[in-house]
């Protein structure tokens, strides 16, 4: 996975492009510091464990990570406008069974992916609408859709359940095939991945998100469609959620009314481990896909060196705190740093 630049929000003065400066620094640090946390533990799994990188441990490793890569972009953009969406599992579920059932019932794959895509999109429209429009807090409104959806999703389902017997041959190969040790489910959360990344990066829209993110009255002020922006990155979400109900149903090839439930806190962990501060405006999606890789290698890893399995829960509960002292920890020091320095010049412009 690579490390890449960061995209800076608009500064309003110097103290703030010091500042986004500072930040973009510790940011790079903190992907590089992870992406060597993880290739330390592939290491010395494989020490331990010859099999561990053997090309269907490689292809299983990416595949373990594809879904909670693609959703945790679409999340990560909702937090960079210091906001969340809670729902992500629920809408991941319900649209993994509408794929299911539209292939159940001989429909198209093409179909059944649109239809899941489209459904995601109606669900952030609606958490979007409520947030940007309706100014309700995005905690409550997305809290509120998580058990609405999965209310929703209970009553629809049943006590069915649809297994890969159900769908086309070809669809369920698609899940695990790929181009040797890489499959295409990879390829398909890469395009996604940096798409986003480029876009966050050169376009305007983009770079606005993280100017909302760091202030949004000040963004407001300085023209920039606060609302729209909030829409568009909840509808982003929703989409990439329903494109990963969508690839869990032909990875997995079974789906009942229990899916994705509980998948948001896993989400929600793998953005903040990867560096997407839950106070906006700063991370990026290359982090947040780096910190989806590390909380399902985790997964892999402990039962390959003969740890219970009940220990993962355990360990992502480690780095989530971890994450978030660090991002205190920045935090403080960067606005001490800044304090410093806006002291220094002061005593310099009065001796001047």
């Amino acid at each position: 996975m690579t490390v890449t630049d960061h995209p800076q929000a608009p500064a309003v003065g110097p103290e703030r492009s010091r500042a986004t400066r500072l930040v973009d620094r510790v940011l790079k640090l903190r992907e590089l510091a992870i992406l060597l946390v993880l290739l330390a533990m592939i290491a010395i799994t494989q020490a331990d464990n010859s099999e561990f990188l053997s090309t269907q441990g490689v292809k299983d490793l990416l595949l373990n990570a594809t879904i909670l890569i693609l959703v945790a972009t679409g999340q990560a953009l909702v937090v960079v406008t210091r906001n969340v969406d809670l729902s992500v599992g629920s809408v991941l579920g319900l649209c993994a069974f509408a794929a299911g059932d539209h292939l159940q019932n001989g429909g198209s794959v093409t179909v059944a992916i649109l239809l899941a895509v489209t459904l995601g999109i109606g669900c952030g429209l609606l958490n979007g609408a409520l947030v940007s429009l309706g100014q309700v807090p995005a905690l409550v409104v997305t809290l509120g859709s998580l058990y609405i959806v999965r209310g929703l999703d209970s009553l629809w389902v049943g006590s069915r359940q649809i297994t890969a017997s159900d769908l086309p041959g070809g669809f369920v190969d698609f899940g695990s095939g790929g181009i040797g040790a890489v499959p295409w489910l990879v390829l398909i959360a890469l395009a996604v991945l940096v798409t986003t990344a480029y876009y966050l990066r050169h376009y305007g829209g983009g770079r606005e998100l993280y100017a909302l993110g760091s202030n949004p009255e000040a963004a407001r002020l300085a023209g920039i469609p606060v609302r729209r922006r909030v829409l568009a990155v909840y509808t982003a979400c929703g989409a990439l959620s329903g494109l990963a109900g969508a690839l869990y149903l032909a990875r997995f090839g079974n789906v009942d009314s229990s899916t994705g439930s509980g998948y948001e806190l896993t989400v929600v962990s793998a953005v903040v481990v990867g560096g997407v501060a839950f106070t906006g405006g700063s991370g990026s999606v290359w982090g947040a896909a780096l910190g989806a890789l590390l909380l399902t290698t985790v997964g892999s890893v402990l039962p390959a060196l003969g740890v219970s399995s009940v220990w993962v829960l355990a360990v992502n509960g480690v780095l989530l705190v971890l994450a978030i002292a660090v991002d205190r920890i920045v935090a403080l020091r960067v606005a001490r740093t800044l304090k410093k320095r806006a002291l220094s010049n002061r005593r310099e412009g009065h001796h001047g």
